[in-house]
């Protein structure tokens, strides 16, 4: 709705944040007749907006006269511009839950994400399902599309595979997804949210939906299912009970949204996906919950899981040399990914460390030592991983990459492959933020991939 019928025309609006999501509820809010006014001390994101007639500055509280403030995911709660905004009693809403006030009649459903790890490969996958089923789908919100865009989208799309992080549900109060997934939960982004528990709540917000599915074979997860409102479902790596998905003799079998009451629907073969590691298992029954509940077809299910192919750096293969795979899981950027990315391969060259915020690796050590044939450590924080590797592992060779720029991926790659032996996985899997050494962990994998095709062929050549 625009014009003098919007609800928002003439309203004053401060959107935090000139970055993808902010410029998304800018452009959306000027579009419904708002009067706009978007936060952001960088200058180069607001020349951006700038240059389509925004009004864009450096505040620390709202404007006069804003009646609403609209949040970009990434502020944390108490940066001092929302928190003047609390103060004056302003309502502060993100982008999602703008987007899901601004859904026209009839829109498209949400099936919903979140976890800690494994929300885009999984939203990956329910959109091949969707697309697979024949309907007009996008995955959105966290991953791809914007959801703005998404709902706003003059073609409406027929159903919407969205991701949603602990930030994004924060700011979020009324939206309320056709199905939604909690993959998993362990400790993450405290120092955003205060707290684990803040940030399980968050989390747990995407269980008010119609359908929840949650991961039996996740403690915290099975235990915030409890808190569902609309119909609950679980997913497991085992053999299926009534209401849950799981793995039969290595088949994927429904017993929650079977298409005959009572009995098991076959949804394919666990070898026919293209990705590996038992989390990936569960991603896959995930999304095969989602698709269901939303009413796809167990041959859609199989055809779009079978054909999923993996986002770069998420248990990527990309060279092999002398018996000796390389894979790229940049993206395991806390210990929870790491083991699951650990636990994929039955002998491992690890590459790891970064910057640990804080997080205990203990765990993940002690797990992992049985496969580790060696490994070595790179970054600032790669000191308590040492510490537990001569605790768990005494028996493991550790080296350590000391230069702390992105020279130091080539060190570990090189020192990697002098350490494997045929058959052997030489694994980046950092357990750790990647911005001490490299600009993001998209280059943290790139240039792991790159050292280990210097001086191997790639994968498939």
């Amino acid at each position: 709705m625009s014009g003098p019928d919007s609800p928002y025309a003439g309203m004053h609006v401060l959107v935090a944040g000139a970055g993808t999501s902010g410029a998304a509820a800018a452009r959306a809010l000027a579009g419904l007749g708002a009067e706009v006014v978007v936060a952001d001390a960088s200058a180069q994101r607001a020349a951006a907006l700038q240059d389509e007639g925004f009004e864009v500055r450096d505040l620390t509280e709202p404007p006069p006269g804003t009646a609403l403030v609209v949040t970009s995911p990434g502020w944390r709660p108490d940066s001092p511009l929302l928190v003047a905004a609390a103060a004056a009693g302003l309502e502060v809403l993100g982008e999602v839950e703008l987007a899901w006030r601004l859904r026209p009649e009839g829109a498209a459903p949400w099936l919903a994400v979140t976890g800690t790890n494994g929300k885009t490969t999984t939203v990956r996958m329910l959109e091949q399902v969707l697309r697979a089923a024949g309907a007009r789908a996008v995955a959105a919100g966290n991953v791809g599309l914007p959801l703005l865009d998404a709902v706003l989208d003059p073609e409406p799309y027929d159903v919407l595979a969205v991701e949603l992080s602990s930030f994004q549900l924060h700011w979020s109060s009324s939206v309320r997804p056709r199905a939604s997934a909690l993959l998993n939960l362990a400790d993450d982004h405290t120092d955003w949210h205060g707290s684990f528990q803040e940030y399980a709540l968050a989390k747990a917000k995407v269980l008010d939906a119609d359908v929840s599915l949650a991961n039996a074979d996740d403690e915290v997860s099975r235990t915030l299912l409890t808190r569902a409102r609309g119909q609950r479902a679980t997913f497991t790596l085992q053999a299926p009970r009534q209401g849950e998905l799981g793995v039969v003799q290595g088949l994927l079998v429904d017993r929650a949204f079977p298409d005959v009451p009572g009995e098991a629907t076959e949804l394919g073969a666990v070898d026919e996906l293209a990705v590996t590691g038992p989390h990936n298992v569960a991603n896959a029954l995930a999304a095969a919950g989602l698709a269901r509940a939303w009413g796809a077809s167990a041959d859609a299910v199989r055809t779009g899981l079978s054909s999923f192919r993996a986002d770069p750096h998420r248990n990527e293969l990309v060279a092999t040399a002398d018996g000796v795979a390389y894979v790229d899981d940049s993206k395991a950027t806390n210990p929870h990914a790491a083991a699951a990315s650990l636990a994929s391969y039955a002998s491992v060259v690890w590459i790891a460390g970064g910057l640990l915020k804080g997080a205990d690796v203990d765990d993940l050590v002690r797990t992992a030592a049985p496969r580790l044939r060696a490994a070595v450590l790179l970054g600032t924080d790669r000191a308590p991983i040492a510490e537990a590797l001569a605790r768990h592992a005494p028996q493991v060779p550790v080296l350590e990459v000391r230069r702390g720029d992105a020279g130091a991926m080539l060190e570990a790659v090189t020192a990697a492959r002098r350490l494997a032996a045929p058959g052997d996985t030489v694994l980046l899997a950092p357990a750790a933020a990647s911005m001490d050494c490299f600009r993001d962990y998209a280059e943290r994998g790139e240039l792991f991939a790159a050292a280990a095709r210097a001086s191997a062929p790639p994968a498939g050549a």
